[in-house]
């Protein structure tokens, strides 16, 4: 019979865990500014771009969702100290991924929203990866199961 020991984290867990939930909890509500069109979303871009967005495909809004609320489920999960953590850290990098390929490659969106657009998507792909590699390392540790 095997038992799995769980170790107390460190505090640095906690602190990584709660910038995890603060970074997917404002993808979320980016995601949610774009679904319901809201006026502060609008405001954030120019009409060209709003109308690029509102013709995005929606497997890309799907993966868009996927990614925030994989992410924010699975930064909940590394708080509660729970290993599904990793699983959803890795269907949000999945969905970064797939949203990314549009977003780099179908419409250039360097070309479109400048060149921030490739600096924020390195930041979301890093982020996404860490998380994954965060989770991994917790479940490694026993300091979630």
């Amino acid at each position: 019979m095997t038992s799995i020991s769980s170790s107390k984290p460190p505090i640095w867990y906690w602190i990584v865990s709660v910038i995890a939930l603060i970074w997917n909890g404002m993808g979320v509500m980016q995601y949610l500014g774009q679904a319901y069109n809201t006026d502060a979303f609008r405001e954030q871009y120019t009409s060209e771009q709003l109308e690029l967005m509102a013709n995005t495909p929606s497997w890309v809004t799907a993966a868009f969702a996927l990614a925030v609320f994989g992410g924010i489920v699975g930064a909940i999960a590394l708080l509660l100290r729970k290993k599904w953590a990793y699983h959803l850290f890795l269907i949000s990098l999945l969905a970064v991924i797939a949203q990314m390929i549009y977003n780099l490659f179908v419409i250039d969106s360097i070309t479109i929203y400048g060149p921030g657009a490739a600096a924020m998507t390195a930041m979301i792909i890093l982020f996404a990866l860490l998380l994954l590699w965060f989770s991994k390392k917790a479940i490694s540790k026993g300091w979630i199961s």
